[in-house]
């Protein structure tokens, strides 16, 4: 028997007889608040499970939730229809179509919800073919035309099983839900049981879960381990994509406090990324309501409303990018400012519901989870954003679009937060780089165009430090990183890599063309002279290196003798001529290698110098492994007592 698991909800209009089908389908009873019993209308999400064998030895876990149908509750009904696979939409004989149907039937529009079964319930109270006909009026042009339409009655139990062979028959020609290696549970219920601690609930979807891992409870980036892992009142090990799924935090408090969990978190894997305030997204306003319904007035740049993303619901501000207003039945794409972070992936859908939360007023879809208004500057930019709106499926096209439109980005990073598993976003970054359309370097997947730029531009910048300094070694690696516009260093180093890899060479500090030989120009060849002059006049106890500082020639000078070696830099204030350096550290190891240890006072006396020049001259030799100090005295490195004091 091959076990499928897949998630149901309710859909349709208060008293309509939502839970009272769950219950007959199910044989339990999903409001489970005194306030709903009391009141006898669904307030907050209730869960059952179905159990269905299909053809062909297949069997069906159904998890289902059921959403309450007031207009007070909508924020709620959002919540439990975020993950599903099909809606079971409601309609009563009695009632007919109705203003909570309508605007359901809008979320699970604007949620990508495009699989459905019909329960015409109340049957029994007659006018079903009037009823039957407007359903089907009112879902001509939608996802859920051709959705079966079932009549049912609980209190008679007509329908009941006929209802159950509708859902299997759905069922049995769906996909399960994927797992690409990216589990996310949006929590939709947080309680604490006595001697077991904190338990949440929600839609697995993603990816597995298992007892005993490490997991992240998102938007707050905190770590926690799962205890136990139960779906339906079953202890499971290993949990899949497509369950309704109960994990034990046990270190985790419920609340609204840093480190602490309620309904809106994600518990995700590891090494996901991290959540944004900031979303790119394509919207669209349904051409559904009338005329007169708030629901259908444009969506103006600038508009606040509330944004409910999974389980969460959340204070935006939406930045139009390209249009004024967003009209009924039109699409824009638009940047959405939350007031806290959420989890997104690329492709998640959303709701948008007016300040008042009293109108469904829009929906979208994420097409950048990160979505500063960076990515969306140029015309170009925002055109490869919305191709992914049609093509969010197509992980070739996205692939290539999130490199362009970043220009630079990790490898590692790239669709992370997406639908997409990494193998496959790996074979699509291959793919590229075959085809010439993008460069991978060091970990860093570039537009080829702008990887081109970036290199033929720090060519130009080293070519004309050559020019303009040509005694140099090099150009500073600093100078050009800041004349690059200080690119992030991964991207600077890997482009130094890329060079480094062809005509170039690093040299410490500094890159120059590997055919390059620094020369002094013509006209501080006297400079240098004169600074050799100057040092050789007193050659172990050379003037203070302020001296020549006097001007720029100076300094060109002198760095250019320091990298030639013809002059050896103790430090900031002391340089010496190399051949002085040289006798002076043959004098130092004679005179060890005859006496043993010595003070740098011995030694200053033996070499004939000045104590300003032999402390900086003596930890050079240190820093060149000549010598060791050895408390207040030197000893040449490798000797017995040397190995002692190391020892």
């Amino acid at each position: 028997m091959t076990d499928k698991h897949f998630i149901l909800a309710t859909a349709g209009h208060v008293d309509h007889g939502k839970s009272a089908l769950v219950e007959a389908l199910t044989g339990i009873d999903p409001d489970r608040l005194p306030e709903e019993k009391a009141r006898q209308i669904t307030i907050d999400l209730g869960f059952a499970q179905l159990i269905l064998k299909g053809s062909s030895k297949q069997r069906f876990h159904i998890g289902i939730v059921d959403v309450p149908g007031h207009e007070d509750f909508v924020r709620n009904m959002i919540a439990g229809v975020g993950s599903i696979d099909l809606a079971l939409f409601v309609v009563a004989a009695d009632d007919g179509w109705m203003p909570q149907t309508e605007e359901h039937l809008q979320i699970l529009t604007y949620l990508g919800v495009k699989r459905g079964v019909i329960a015409l319930t109340k049957s029994d109270l007659g006018q079903i073919d009037n009823v039957h006909e407007q359903i089907r009026t009112q879902l001509r042009d939608t996802a859920f035309a051709q959705s079966p339409i079932i009549p049912t009655s609980v209190r008679t139990g007509e329908g009941i099983e006929s209802l159950k062979c509708a859902l299997g028959s759905e069922f049995a020609t769906m996909q399960a839900q994927p797992d690409f290696g990216k589990p996310r549970l949006f929590v939709d219920r947080a309680f604490t049981l006595h001697g077991i601690g904190t338990v949440v609930t929600g839609t697995l979807t993603g990816g597995q879960i298992r007892r005993g891992q490490n997991v992240v409870v998102q938007p707050q980036d905190f770590e926690a381990r799962i205890r136990s892992i139960q779906s339906h009142r079953s202890e499971l090990e290993c949990a899949q994509p497509g369950m309704r799924t109960a994990i034990n935090l046990p270190d985790v408090a419920i609340g609204d406090g840093p480190a602490q969990i309620k309904r809106g978190e994600v518990i995700t894997a590891v090494d996901l990324g991290k959540s944004s305030a900031s979303l790119i997204a394509i919207l669209e306003k349904s051409s559904r309501p009338g005329r007169k319904d708030v629901a259908a007035r444009p969506l103006k740049n600038g508009s606040s409303a509330y944004l409910h993303h999974g389980t969460s619901r959340l204070p935006a501000k939406i930045n139009l990018l390209e249009e004024r207003a967003l009209e009924p039945g039109k699409q824009t794409i638009a940047q959405v400012k939350l007031e806290s972070p959420i989890f997104a992936f690329l492709g998640d859908r959303f709701v948008l519901r007016d300040a008042s939360e009293q109108h469904t007023i829009a929906g979208g879809v994420v097409l950048d989870s990160d979505g500063d208004r960076g990515k969306c500057r140029t015309a170009t930019q925002r055109k490869l954003l919305a191709t992914r709106a049609g093509a969010l499926e197509n992980v070739y096209l996205c692939v290539r679009s999130e490199v362009l439109v970043n220009a630079f980005v990790r490898e590692q990073t790239v669709l992370r937060k997406s639908h997409f598993s990494a193998d496959e976003i790996t074979e699509a970054l291959q793919r590229l780089q075959r085809r010439g359309e993008i460069v991978i370097h060091q970990e860093i997947a570039a537009d080829a165009q702008a990887w081109q730029t970036l290199r033929d531009r720090a060519i130009a910048l080293i070519d004309d430090g050559h020019k303009r300094n040509p005694e140099r070694a090099g150009l500073d690696l600093n100078e050009l990183r800041a004349a690059l516009r200080n690119q992030p260093p991964d991207i600077f180093e890997a482009i130094i890599s890329d060079l480094c890899a062809g005509d170039f060479l690093r040299k410490g500090s500094a890159i120059a063309r590997i055919s390059h030989r620094p020369v002094l120009p013509p006209n501080l060849q006297p400079v240098a002279m004169k600074i050799r002059e100057a040092l050789s006049a007193k050659p172990f106890d050379p003037p203070s290196r302020k001296d020549f500082s006097e001007d720029r020639h100076l300094q060109q000078a002198l760095r250019f003798l320091i990298e030639q070696g013809k002059i050896v830099e103790l430090n900031s204030e002391i340089v010496l001529l190399g051949d002085a350096a040289e006798q002076m550290r043959t004098a130092v190891a004679e005179f060890l290698s005859k006496h043993g240890p010595a003070t740098a006072s011995q030694l200053r006396q033996k070499i004939g110098t000045s104590r300003r020049v032999i402390i900086p001259f003596l930890e050079y030799l240190d820093r060149v492994g000549v010598t060791q100090r050895i408390g207040d005295s030197r000893q040449l490195r490798g000797t017995k007592s040397a190995a002692v004091a190391r020892r």
